[in-house]
């Protein structure tokens, strides 16, 4: 059995995972078992379409937060946190520690791209 190697690891959102699928699925014209059932896994979660996703993450990029890496970005992007202690909830899953004016400031400006209902 040959072991692949890793090329690269790039965090990724939801949103850019639907995408990488629509163009798998326009390619192949099918998708796997594993590829189905992720599909409608982020059919169900996708909040934002991949240009608002590109927004946002280069907004909460122009922050300049200290110790705030890609990865944070894109896991805040996909939940999208409204309030400074969602925000805090949702970066406790990591070894990173925020000021609670920064925590303030991601969830102001992740707030600005929740879709109205």
């Amino acid at each position: 059995m040959t072991k692949p190697t890793i090329l690269n690891e790039e965090p990724v959102s939801i949103a850019e995972v639907k995408e990488s699928l629509e163009k798998i699925k326009e390619r192949d014209k099918a998708l796997t078992f594993r590829a189905n059932k992720t599909e409608e896994y982020v059919s169900q979660f996708v909040v934002l379409d991949s240009k608002k996703v590109a927004e946002l993450t280069e907004k909460l990029t122009k922050l300049n937060i200290p110790r705030l890496k890609e990865q944070h970005i894109k896991k805040i992007v996909d939940v999208m946190p409204l309030t400074a202690r969602d925000v805090k909830v949702v970066l406790q899953g990591y070894t990173v520690t925020v000021k609670a004016e920064h925590l303030q400031k991601i969830a102001d400006a992740v707030a600005g791209f929740v879709p109205k209902k």
